[in-house]
């Protein structure tokens, strides 16, 4: 691509150098930088690409995107200098791969829980209204029906724009993805066209990396604000913040609620562990998933595809179908007559939203086991929150690994049991092996009990040291049930 056509809509401070080089690769990583590739230069939390600006014009890169101009500036090469590099590789590599977002309905699903199953429903749904649809989600991307191997929740600006592209070009009409904290605050999703947004909740998470509540906040709210005229925000009222996402949006707004007016509204008719019969604006419909949370996020689906032109009993008839996504409140029932649950939830309000739905259901004068970690390298202030949640909700808790990173877990379990009460220390065991203590859990659960297993859901590693061992919870727990048999 001509040089001078890739920066159409960069936002440029200064340049040096002639336009007119043929760009034949687009990079960020110095190590994969090569003739005729532009390089952008961003300021990492790891690392700055800065200093690499020498390397990547030895190995002929024809192009330099920067904040600051380097002390060497051979010619042959064309300089740019922008405010925030970080937007400059969201905008040109949108143009890189032909603006991929303008070909298609591109939803973004943000908050602090929930997205996953929003962004992955959502998909299902447009499969089963016809038509070929993209997802990036945490679990899987998907275009269409090939599955792409997820690393992280929303990938790098390249990627997503390389993803997006595929899924325009295999035909896909409809997109909806994952739109993580940090991905808004490091400009990743930079240059996207969104037809509609969606809000979830925020409760309190990725503080390692925000800091504070009200920068985390601010990172979210910045995805509505950019949302343009023609869009749509949906929000969730019966969360404290989320009229604050659409207070400066020029988006067309909507709300959803299970406790108030809203343009959405849900109430729940009857509730049992094998789904829920909801009445959705006035129609009945019979679902697969249990827990007031999930009643919000089935809104919100529901929300987003009316929003999108479905006729709404079409939408329900879809929704009655569908099933809980991988690793959200996936149920394995034991020979014995006990139940395991194994969920993702990570943070404090969504494990106290767990057990909460899972409290609401367990038969009079049968227990609720939680087997939960807490992450290595990360928020160490919701530790003891999580342990607390954990206890309130449950009748024998045991504190284990998660993936303890680059950390020691014992270190994690001591900060988990600084939340535990003098008086709730009875009902805690700590097992440092996760193998071992969902081993355990499963021993002393008895006909009736309910076993959670939280935190990891449908990861299949454990982050150890910097190396992914292979680890799935629920297959740990089909192993033991396998010996029960």
């Amino acid at each position: 691509m001509k040089l001078s056509d890739l920066i159409k809509g960069l936002s440029i401070k200064a340049s040096i150098g002639s336009m007119d080089y043929d760009i034949k690769s687009l990079c960020f990583d110095s190590r994969k930088a090569e003739q005729g590739a532009m390089f952008v230069a961003q300021k990492g939390t790891q690392s700055d690409g800065h200093v690499y600006i020498p390397f990547v014009i030895e190995k002929g890169a024809l192009a330099v995107v920067c904040e600051v101009f380097p002390e060497q500036m051979p010619e042959g090469v064309c300089f740019i200098q922008v405010e925030s590099s970080d937007e400059a590789l969201g905008c040109l590599s949108c143009q890189w791969f032909g603006n991929p977002s303008e070909k298609l309905q591109l939803v973004g699903v943000t908050g602090t829980n929930g997205k996953t199953t929003i962004a992955t429903l959502l998909y299902e749904t447009f499969k089963r209204f016809g038509h070929k649809t993209g997802l990036l989600s945490t679990v899987c991307n998907y275009v269409d029906d090939e599955a792409i191997h997820a690393t992280h929740t929303t990938p790098d600006s390249y990627a997503i724009n390389e993803l997006l592209s595929k899924m325009a070009d295999a035909g896909c009409e409809y997109a909806f993805m994952e739109v993580s904290s940090h991905s808004i605050d490091q400009r990743r999703i930079a240059g996207l066209r969104f037809v509609g947004g969606i809000f979830t909740n925020l409760t309190r998470d990725h503080l390692d990396y925000h800091l504070t509540v009200e920068n985390y906040l601010k990172a979210k709210k910045r995805f509505f604000d950019e949302l343009s005229k023609d869009s749509f925000a949906l929000t969730n009222a019966d969360d404290k913040n989320g009229m604050v996402m659409l207070q400066n949006t020029k988006a067309h707004k909507y709300e959803y609620s299970t406790k108030t007016l809203a343009d959405f509204k849900a109430k729940v008719l009857e509730n049992h562990f094998e789904g829920m019969l909801l009445d959705i604006n006035g129609r009945e419909v019979a679902v697969q998933f249990i827990g007031l949370f999930n009643v919000s996020n089935l809104l919100a689906v529901y929300g987003a595809t009316c929003l999108l032109g479905k006729k709404p009993e079409e939408v329900l008839l879809i929704m009655s179908m569908l099933k809980p996504v991988s690793g959200r409140l996936e149920f394995m029932r034991s020979p014995t007559g006990f139940l395991c649950i194994v969920d993702y939830a990570h943070t404090p309000d969504a494990l106290k939203n767990v057990l909460r739905s899972i409290n609401e259901l367990v038969q009079g004068g049968h227990n609720v086991i939680t087997v939960v970690g807490a992450g290595g390298n990360r928020d160490k202030g919701k530790r003891p929150i999580m342990a607390k949640e954990a206890v309130a909700g449950s009748n024998k808790v045991i504190l284990t690994s998660d993936n303890p990173r680059f950390e020691e877990p014992q270190d994690i379990l001591d900060d988990m049991y600084a939340g535990v009460n003098a008086g709730d220390s009875s009902k805690v065991l700590c097992i440092i092996d996760r193998k071992e203590a969902i081993k355990t859990a499963c021993m002393i659960a008895q006909p009736g009990d309910v076993i959670l297993v939280a935190g990891k859901g449908h990861e299949d590693y454990q982050d150890i040291k910097g190396v992914k061992h292979p680890f799935d919870d629920k297959k740990v727990i089909a192993e033991v049930y396998s010996s029960l048999q």
